[in-house]
């Protein structure tokens, strides 16, 4: 069976704390000058991506945008 693994890209209007940052395990965290924050990396599948926007939804962080980063072609 196929995994259904992908790598998101998740960007937030807001910079999270390192308390807020233990809510996204596996996820890198990086912060923008202009207070955004981007959090991206591998997502198990389609439900696992409504539990994380979910937890977004919960902290009260605007979302700005989901979006899924396809990886390289084989050479």
């Amino acid at each position: 069976m196929p995994s259904t693994e992908a790598i998101y890209e998740i960007r937030i209007r807001a910079v999270l704390d390192a308390q807020r940052a233990d809510w996204f395990p596996g996820l890198s965290i990086r912060s923008l000058p202009e207070g955004d924050t981007i959090l991206v990396g591998p997502v198990i599948d389609q439900a696992a991506l409504h539990s994380l926007l979910s937890r977004i939804r919960d902290l009260g962080l605007p979302l700005i945008s989901v979006q899924r980063i396809e990886p390289p072609p084989d050479p």
